[in-house]
């Protein structure tokens, strides 16, 4: 589903739980280290979206390597590799492509169902709400739940590309029913490379029960 969304270039992978192939992959050592002592539901979770990013970097030609949550919760991808992973329920999934062509990329998966309301005040904005309403018809999809993903991938995306961390304020996003989004920059002191001033476009799709969403930005973009 997620390979819908993105270009050519781009090598994705998915697992609908963790039963598959991706659930029985070996971890590194580190990855070991790293979910020492958390749940069996969380350690499979986690087990299954390495699987798929094993898959997806083949696909790209390159070597697996150790995806250790760093500082800021990405992983470190292998050399010349940008990446995202994502899981959610029943729903786990990777995507890499080459830092060459692309400075970062996200991806993010959401269950087909609002926000809770107190998480809903907190991501979705006055602004963002009012086009919501003037962009899609009253209970056409989960919109609170649709800005949340949008501002996840465009999180995935700014925030290893960066080496800072964001809140969901920081990122004003903007979905509409074509099936694409618009996503400002946030505002921070930090020396931005050059982006385009109307923003980046990213795109979102609704399949199986699951709400997907990516942002890709690309080195010509920059």
């Amino acid at each position: 589903m997620i390979a819908g969304l993105l270009p050519a270039g781009v090598c994705a992978a998915e697992a609908f739980g963790d039963d598959g192939p991706a659930g029985r992959v070996a971890l590194f050592p580190a990855e070991r280290e790293a979910v020492a002592g958390v749940s069996p539901e969380r350690l499979r979770e986690f087990t299954t979206v390495r699987g798929c990013a094993r898959t997806a970097l083949a696909g790209l030609g390159a070597a697996p390597a150790p995806l250790v949550p760093g500082r800021l919760g990405a992983p470190d991808w292998p050399a010349g590799v940008v990446g995202s992973m994502t899981h959610c329920a029943g729903y786990r999934a990777a995507a890499v492509a080459h830092g060459s062509a692309y400075a970062s990329l996200g991806i993010d998966a959401e269950p087909l169902e609002p926000l809770p309301a107190v998480v809903a005040s907190r991501v979705v904005g006055a602004a963002e709400r009012a086009w919501l309403r003037a962009d899609f018809p009253p209970g056409a999809l989960p919109c609170d739940r649709l800005v949340f993903s949008a501002k996840e991938a465009a999180y995935k995306a700014f925030s290893p590309w960066l080496g800072a961390r964001f809140g969901f304020q920081d990122f004003t996003v903007r979905p509409y029913p074509d099936g694409t989004f618009l996503v400002i920059p946030p505002e921070t002191e930090m020396s931005l490379p050059a982006l385009p001033e109307d923003g980046l476009v990213g795109r979102w799709s609704e399949r199986s029960g699951i709400l997907l969403t990516s942002l890709l930005i690309q080195q010509r973009e920059i």
